[in-house]
């Protein structure tokens, strides 16, 4: 089992940003956290990389039944979605499948909020 899904894009990098947000909040999720690996791996390592934003989103109705179910599952929290350009003008947007993550919690009520998760992820990848 693949720990995420993907598609790619021939748009600018801004333009996915915003529209993969976009799409997250038609699913109901917010941006908790969105970390600039370029800008943070350049002001910290004096190293040139590639256009990569990791947006973390959240689902607050879900993350509450998550945290009900298991209560460390928070180590887990938020999903992480990706933004990243390959080449000039081709842009993957990648996201945590939350089946994979969770699978080895083995909590059968964690499962199937996991499944509920990641059908609402993938459409938003799906769109983006």
């Amino acid at each position: 089992m693949t720990y995420y899904f993907s598609k790619t894009k021939n748009v600018s990098f801004d333009e996915a940003i915003e529209k993969v947000k976009d799409e997250l909040k038609k699913e109901g999720f917010g941006i908790l956290t969105e970390i600039d690996v370029k800008e943070t791996l350049k002001k910290k390592l004096d190293v040139d990389f590639r256009k990569y934003r990791i947006l973390g989103a959240c689902n607050p109705p879900f993350a509450y039944k998550a945290l009900q179910a298991e209560v460390k599952i928070g180590t887990m929290l938020p999903c992480n979605v990706i933004v990243q350009e390959i080449s000039e003008g081709v842009i993957e947007i990648a996201a945590i499948d939350p089946v994979a993550s969770m699978q080895a919690v083995g909590n059968p009520q964690l499962a199937e909020i996991a499944n509920q998760i990641r059908a609402k992820l993938r459409k938003a990848v799906e769109r983006s």
